[in-house]
């Protein structure tokens, strides 16, 4: 099936599709000079299927990891764009996870103040939530994503069939993203969650779709797209504390929500749900370490910060709280009403 990202000019096509990987022409003009950047250990057999149908095609990997969205990193692959003589006609093709397409994406708002970009995920965290919005950056030391820009791509080709390769935790490290956006939005998306088999692709059609419409009522994020962030103020924090790599991201927005649900009986639907996806416990934290992030984080003000607050699956508050409420809700722990 394929949705449309409606932005006027800044409009695209996202695609999902068992086997789309294998025509990508039909979304994609291959006639022209293509970067294709995937980090190591994106398998061969998905870039060398995308650059096979490229008249002209050259690949540059780099090393998988948080710690590769870094101005080190950026810097390489724009000077490696500039050998190969890119021009502004030219285009990028991002292969791979969310650390793939902020990287890449960031690369190509910038060179020459911005060239095509098309992102092709290969996680379910990508395939849920970043390849779409136009959200790119890379972090700053320990600030995640706090360097960026919004360069929305010119079309996304979500293929499920290139899960197969994930490890069972990197998948429930993306579904995590898509039981925010039901909790956030969409009671239905919840329930999958609850099934006796997960529908992977439906759950990836729910979740976009959500997106997709939140990202048209608000392209930079000015409000609405703020929801998008349910768990993400703590979540960050405890990534950025633990070093970026301890937890994976879903994982750390999968303990971040939990500081956020305010209804007794969503809070253990929510538990039950993480126990089948084998999710890890909140860490012993330092408040103090904590609050440091969050108040560094891009998404705060000088004294506050809008959190996302939800009460019954599907619905949603948002609410400015202070530093010291936030404090306040650290002491409290993530599993007290």
């Amino acid at each position: 099936m394929q949705m449309i990202v409606h932005l006027g000019e800044n409009s695209y096509p996202i695609t999902i599709e068992e086997g789309a990987i294998h025509h990508i022409q039909d979304t994609i003009d291959t006639h022209r000079k293509i970067a294709i950047i995937a980090d190591d250990k994106v398998p061969d057999q998905w870039v060398n299927i995308v650059a096979d149908q490229c008249e002209n095609a050259f690949v540059l990997r780099f090393p998988a990891g948080e710690g590769s969205k870094c101005f080190t990193q950026f810097e390489a692959l724009l000077e490696q764009l500039a050998d190969q003589e890119m021009t502004r006609k030219d285009a990028i093709i991002a292969i791979g996870g969310g650390v793939t397409g902020d990287l890449s994406g960031f690369v190509a708002a910038s060179y020459m103040r911005g060239i095509d970009f098309y992102n092709i995920p290969t996680t379910v965290l990508s395939q849920v939530d970043s390849s779409v919005g136009g959200k790119v950056a890379i972090d700053m030391g320990s600030y995640k994503n706090i360097v960026g820009a919004f360069w929305q791509p010119k079309a996304v080709i979500i293929d499920p069939d290139v899960l197969t390769t994930l490890s069972s935790r990197q998948v429930n490290n993306g579904l995590v993203e898509a039981l925010k956006t039901g909790l956030i939005q969409d009671p239905v998306l919840v329930d999958l969650f609850e099934k006796e088999t997960l529908d992977l692709p439906q759950i990836i059609t729910r979740s976009i779709d959500v997106k997709r419409k939140v990202v048209e009522a608000d392209e930079k994020e000015a409000g609405l797209r703020k929801i998008l962030n349910f768990g993400h103020t703590i979540g960050h924090a405890i990534e950025s504390a633990y070093g970026l790599d301890t937890y994976l991201h879903g994982e750390c927005v999968a303990m971040g929500m939990l500081f956020f649900i305010e209804d007794k009986a969503l809070k253990d639907r929510v538990l039950k749900i993480y126990d089948r996806l084998d999710l890890p416990k909140v860490p012993d934290y330092s408040i103090d370490q904590l609050m440091h992030y969050i108040a560094h984080d891009k998404k705060s003000n000088r004294n506050s910060v809008t959190v996302v607050k939800v009460k019954s699956a599907g619905s949603y508050i948002l609410e400015d709280l202070s530093f010291d409420q936030i404090r306040s809700r650290l002491e409290r722990g993530p599993y007290e009403e």
